[in-house]
């Protein structure tokens, strides 16, 4: 799709490229449930522990998609099949992908486990024009299955830089997604910090994909090195709604199995390198639950605008100078904070996120009779029955909507 196509109708067919199966289906007349896709990158290892029930745990963790580090056909088909059988899809990789791409595609290209091809991970301006070339001999033999790469964070270029990275990878690459990662969360004594720049990447990418016609997909970081600490729940969260709030249509976490800790002193993913879960594979599980329970709020929605709130907001954000529809206050007592107000069919929603990394906040929210309040288990109640006093936990959402 091309820049001219800015309409939702145009989001929703590129995502629907790597939904999985019953989501395709959703423009039929009977609407079934809405489902995000979750892609778990570096998710199970080939050998001893590239087996069915490994792949059925990773299901069971809330992954709909695998991308598991393949370095052999062999085993790239291996995955394809065990895919297949847990319910799952995987993007295939391996170098016959690159050096014999025509003859590889028509290999796979109809398997069931199918659900994409990697290309490259954070490439340069300079890659971007070999990576177009190499696409566009993939999609010479399958256009069902999308290439797929992952972009850099906006720190690498700057904003202007990362502006016009993104129009190169559009020109040059032509994928119907735009991936990009940025790992915001960062130690800071006994205490974590929000990266500076993070809700500018994500302004950035939101409005790229509005240029676009193209959704995004976003990551939440699940493995601890370096600076980056073993993520809470409420890390998890602030990560994952603050994408979704911004209109991202995929998610995916870096990573689900351990990789080798040698460089970068990885450690604490949901598996361990030992093949042993750790804490973080039932936050991920949780989350993934609590994520796919709404998301018919966020699959094929409309981001009409993000503010922010706060002492000081986010660079690159606007403030809440104005409230929402049928909404008499919300105040965050200049604690962090995000509204985001997307549409999705015919509802409205008003959807405010504590964006404080470490503690809940107290919030006070005013709405009129017209709003109503979407609870944790999927029902709905007029939010003018509660008093305006709200606790938010850490990374945590209340959903408002109106018709």
């Amino acid at each position: 799709m091309r820049k001219t196509h800015h309409s939702l109708l145009a989001m929703l067919l590129c995502a629907a490229l790597l939904l999985p199966a019953p989501m395709q289906a959703r423009g039929k007349q009977k609407r079934q449930k809405a489902e995000i896709p979750i892609l778990a990158w570096y998710s199970i290892p080939p050998g001893e522990y590239s087996n069915i029930e490994r792949y059925r745990e990773l299901k069971e963790c809330g992954f709909n998609y695998s991308f598991a580090h393949i370095y052999s056909k062999e085993d790239a088909l291996k995955a394809l099949d065990l895919c297949h059988r847990a319910g799952l899809k995987s993007i295939f990789m391996c170098p016959e992908l690159e050096t014999e791409p025509e003859a590889t595609v028509r290999q796979v290209r109809k398997h069931p486990g199918l659900g994409g091809y990697f290309l490259r991970d954070e490439p340069h301006n300079k890659d971007l024009e070999e990576l177009g070339k190499w696409a566009s001999r993939i999609k010479s033999e399958d256009t069902k299955h999308p290439c797929y790469l992952n972009l850099f964070p906006v720190q690498v270029f700057g904003s202007e830089g990362y502006i016009e990275h993104m129009r190169l990878f559009d020109e040059l690459v032509d994928l119907p997604q735009i991936s990009f990662d940025h790992y915001p969360l960062l130690r800071q004594g006994d205490s974590v910090i929000v990266r500076p720049e993070y809700y500018d990447n994500l302004e950035l990418v939101a409005a790229e994909s509005r240029r676009t016609g193209k959704p995004f997909w976003a990551f939440a970081l699940s493995t601890a090195h370096m600076d980056y600490p073993v993520p809470t729940m409420g890390q998890l969260r602030l990560q994952m709604y603050s994408n979704l709030l911004y209109g991202a249509q995929a998610l995916q976490y870096f990573t689900y199995w351990t990789p080798g800790t040698e460089t970068w002193d990885f450690h604490q993913a949901p598996v361990r390198q030992d093949g042993l879960r750790s804490r973080v594979y039932e936050e991920v599980r949780t989350l993934n639950q609590e994520l796919q329970r709404r998301a018919d709020v966020f699959m094929g929605c409309k981001v009409e605008s993000v503010h922010h709130l706060g002492a000081q907001i986010p660079q690159g954000t606007r403030p809440l100078n104005a409230m929402p529809p049928h909404f008499l206050q919300i105040d965050s007592h200049g604690q962090p904070a995000l509204v985001s107000h997307l549409t999705n069919g015919k509802r409205h929603y008003i959807i405010v996120q504590n964006t404080n990394p470490n503690r809940g906040i107290c919030m006070d929210i005013r709405t009129d009779e017209q709003i109503q309040r979407l609870r944790q288990d999927g029902t709905s109640v007029q939010a003018s029955l509660y008093d305006t006093g709200h606790y938010l936990e850490a990374g945590m959402v209340e959903i408002f909507y109106y018709e």
